[in-house]
């Protein structure tokens, strides 16, 4: 075991890479109980994709682990679930089991484009400032749907959204839930949205605002309500030319999001681990494939994509250095399915928080924006302002991949853009102006 994952080339042990793997694990725990929320808000059954969750989390992250070779795990991703759950399944009208097939075909996609190495020119088509206000977009989008869990915004008649009413329990809860992870946070603890959802969802019960789980511990949740339906539910839906060309612009949001997300994400944690060497990540090809595995493999089982997860820092920082971190995250995971009676306790009021403090993560992106550059601003800002606004990630994605070719052909930079940019916008301007 050590030889194969170079333990003593990366100066590391079997004790710092558990207590990295460990470290990992608790800093991205709390998708075990936010994505089947977000996913059951779409009709899908809580306990089979908790059980989806953690499956998906454990195979992609131990794929990451053995073949990869990277201390980086996966699980369905954040963004990626509420972008299923709203604007597909709720804003749409498309069935979750459509949708989940939707998933597994930019899985296939992105296997397809990194065995046949198109994936740079994808990265070099896309300008990065669209990435970043995509990123930062989605962070808004997040945090808008957090902030309407917890109470803090609500529907308004004149202005549409307001504030509500701060005074109600659950808001309240929810508030005390979103201090306590930002000092947990603040003061440094990896695990830090993790121990706020539990911390919050001890003082529910404290107060009565929340149930007392029947368990703690209970036999693994049935896969039956989600398994397979990503094609069981192709035959039984009716067909239309409207319905296949928003599952298109569906399959290319997943897939631009989870592309850029995982080169992002692998990029982030190979440079704090130290392993990019000339500008170049060694074994680039094995660990995209591995995320892009993971996302068909998920849809299957029944969750949205499945993806790298930034918080794999937390483990890096830690010490983890091998596949070995990656691989007690993985079998983690699978321990975690035992725990199923704790869903009862997790309320839109208790995952409030860790809805809003991913998005303000997610928004830093920002600050790498040209806003000096009204060419590059305005696409950036539609991107962004779009997501949250309309309520729909690829309504954000659409404008902004529309505006950036007009701005910059504006700017007498037109050249500069390239092809698979305009080809985009007429896709996208069929989607905005037909769908």
């Amino acid at each position: 075991m050590k030889n194969y994952f170079r333990f003593e080339e990366r100066n590391t042990n079997y004790r710092t890479e558990t207590l990295a793997g460990l470290t990992t694990f608790l800093a991205m725990a709390y998708i075990l109980f936010v994505n089947p929320q977000i996913l059951s808000d779409a009709g899908m059954d809580m306990n089979a994709v908790f059980s989806a969750t953690a499956i998906a989390a454990a195979i992609g992250t131990a794929v990451m682990a053995l073949w990869g070779k990277y201390p980086i795990a996966l699980a369905p991703g954040m963004g990626l679930n509420a972008f299923f759950a709203y604007t597909v399944v709720i804003g749409m009208g498309i069935d979750w089991e459509i949708a989940l097939f939707g998933v597994f075909m930019s899985g296939i996609i992105m296997i397809l484009i990194t065995l046949f190495k198109i994936r740079e020119v994808i990265i070099n088509a896309i300008p990065a400032e669209l990435k970043y206000a995509a990123a930062s977009g989605i962070g808004l989008y997040i945090a808008f749907i957090g902030m309407q869990n917890a109470g803090i915004v609500v529907p308004d008649e004149s202005t549409y959204v307001t504030l509500g009413n701060m005074t109600s329990p659950t808001t309240l809860l929810a508030v005390f839930g979103l201090v306590v992870t930002t000092i947990f946070l603040v003061l440094g603890a990896r695990g830090g949205i993790f121990y706020g959802i539990i911390l919050t969802a001890v003082a529910g019960i404290i107060t009565g605002l929340v149930d007392m789980p029947s368990a703690i511990v209970d036999t693994i949740p049935s896969l039956a309500p989600t398994f397979g339906a990503a094609f069981t539910g192709l035959m039984e839906v009716e067909w239309t030319a409207a319905l296949t060309m928003q599952l298109i612009v569906v399959i290319l949001t997943f897939l631009f999001v989870d592309f850029f997300d995982t080169a992002g994400t692998l990029y982030a944690v190979a440079t704090q681990a130290g392993f990019v060497k000339n500008n170049r990540l060694p074994n680039a090809g094995r660990a995209l494939l591995s995320d892009a595995s993971a996302t068909s493999v998920g849809a299957v089982l029944g969750t949205s994509t499945t993806t790298a997860f930034v918080e794999s820092t937390s483990g890096v920082a830690a010490g983890g250095r091998t596949g070995f971190t990656s691989l007690v995250t993985a079998v983690l995971f699978l321990v975690s399915l035992f725990f199923s009676p704790l869903l009862a306790v997790v309320t839109e009021a208790v995952t409030a928080a860790a809805l809003i403090i991913v998005g303000v993560l997610m928004a830093s992106a920002l600050r790498l924006i040209e806003w000096d550059k009204l060419e590059i601003a305005l696409p950036s800002f539609l991107t962004v302002v779009a997501m949250p606004l309309t309520y729909s990630i690829a309504n954000g994605i659409a404008l902004g991949f529309m505006f950036y070719p007009i701005t910059m052909l504006l700017k007498g930079e037109g050249k500069s853009v390239h092809p698979i940019m305009y080809v985009l916008f007429f896709v996208f301007a069929g989607y905005i102006f037909f769908l």
